[in-house]
């Protein structure tokens, strides 16, 4: 009887868990498995509405595809290292500061949240630009001579990205970097340690789950980035998320799009699983120092 009871309490305590857990899990199948579904559904449908390949193979037999592609991870992996090599230091002088300092210099990060995106990108367009603030300054200080082309190209775009993408590096490596217990730098130097290999033994590994994580969040919004790259970009650095709007919006063709998308996704949940394979879970959401 005992043992019957004991399955009984089982499976009640089950069905309870999974009562609970139901509103998150049809919230998960509305906005999320059904439109993945449905756009992998429809990548597979070709012009005449039935089932074909034509999607995937434009993509193969195109060259154009390919050069999209190559530029969304060139831009994806300069912005993320232009973040690290600004925000890194950046995140290691706020760690330095008294609390309040601290806290005023994190403010200032996270101001840029308080303004649009929309309104951030068309503001570095106005600076850029030929007759905008940057070159008028330059000019004007004698740092040169004739108006720079700063917008409308690579350059442009790569500046308003890492304006736009600095937050979410400088906040996961700040947190680790406060998260790191003092007296470890102080028991480096009492062993003899130079502050600076004081620090690079010991300081910058323990921030390595920080700098983890916020490269791979940077690395992964700027995959998907549409609106500085085609504002500031001027047409000329072309994106898989430009693509898929001029896809439906030129060509009213929603199986390329959803195609272009479908690989973007796939390619995205690749290069997750491989940063798994070298980086803890904890890690990867920016938690903890193993």
């Amino acid at each position: 009887m005992n043992e019957a009871g004991l399955r009984r309490d089982g499976r009640l305590e089950r069905l309870a868990l999974f009562g609970l857990a139901s509103p998150a899990m049809l919230l998960i199948l509305v906005i999320l498995v059904i439109p993945v579904g449905w756009l992998f559904y429809v990548s597979f449908l070709g012009a005449d509405g039935s089932f074909s390949l034509e999607n995937y193979e434009r993509m193969i037999s195109r060259k154009s595809y390919a050069r999209i592609f190559v530029t969304t991870f060139q831009v994806s992996l300069l912005t993320t290292g232009i973040c690290i090599l600004i925000g890194y230091p950046l995140a290691y002088f706020m760690s330095q500061l008294p609390d309040r300092l601290a806290n005023i210099a994190l403010i200032t990060v996270l101001l840029p949240f308080w303004t649009s995106l929309l309104v951030r990108t068309y503001a570095w367009l106005v600076l850029l630009q030929r007759q905008g603030l940057v070159n008028d300054w330059g000019i004007s200080l004698g740092l040169w001579e004739e108006p720079l082309k700063l917008v409308h190209n690579m350059t442009g775009t790569l500046i308003g990205m890492v304006h736009i993408m600095l937050p979410f590096l400088i906040l996961p490596v700040y947190g680790s970097m406060k998260a790191i217990n003092r007296d470890l730098m102080k028991a480096a130097s009492n062993l003899g340690a130079h502050p600076r290999r004081a620090f690079w033994d010991v300081f910058f590994p323990l921030t390595m789950p920080g700098l983890s994580a916020g490269a791979l969040m940077v690395f992964i919004l700027c995959l998907g980035f549409f609106v500085t790259p085609a504002v500031l970009g001027g047409g000329k650095v072309i994106m898989v998320s430009m693509q898929i709007v001029r896809n439906i919006e030129l060509f009213v063709n929603w199986g390329a799009a959803s195609a272009l998308g479908v690989v973007l996704l796939v390619l995205t949940m690749a290069i997750l699983w491989i940063a798994s394979r070298f980086l803890k879970l904890e890690n990867l959401a920016g938690g903890g120092h193993g």
